[in-house]
């Protein structure tokens, strides 16, 4: 995984125990995070697991992490910010929620398909606007 073809994320993990700052990699076919000392990996979030042999699944947690998601609208582009909530247990529950313009435009909760949750995102825009760029499938 190149530093090119990387996007880091910084978030919060959490769970009955507490919560801790965490830093989350997406790259390539991976998504990675490390969780009181431990590296989960997998090709989405609903699917991380821990790297060492055991390799446990995430679960019984919420994620949370934002990450810059540009608009353009008449050709110019705005800054944005994508609101994360993943929560991983008996089932996967995802929300994001797109701050722009002065307002939150929210998907719901949307299982863990973070394409589909997205597109409800998008289809709340005004008129004529767009992603300012492509997001690789996380969730």
């Amino acid at each position: 995984m190149s530093s090119e073809s990387s996007e880091i994320w910084t978030g919060w993990y959490r769970d009955r125990s507490g919560a801790e700052a965490i830093v989350i990699t997406a790259g390539g076919s991976q998504v990675s995070t490390r969780i009181r000392g431990v590296e989960y990996t997998g090709a989405t979030f609903d699917a991380l697991r821990a790297a060492d042999e055991g390799g446990e699944a995430l679960t019984g947690c919420v994620l949370e992490w934002d990450l810059p998601l540009p608009v353009v609208m008449d050709g110019a582009t705005q800054q944005a910010t994508l609101g994360c909530l993943l929560t991983l247990g008996e089932r996967v529950d995802l929300s994001l929620t797109l701050h722009y313009g002065g307002a939150a435009f929210e998907s719901g909760i949307a299982g863990g398909d973070f394409d589909e949750a997205l597109e409800r995102v998008r289809r709340q825009l005004p008129d004529g606007a767009q992603f300012g760029r492509k997001l690789r499938q996380a969730a």
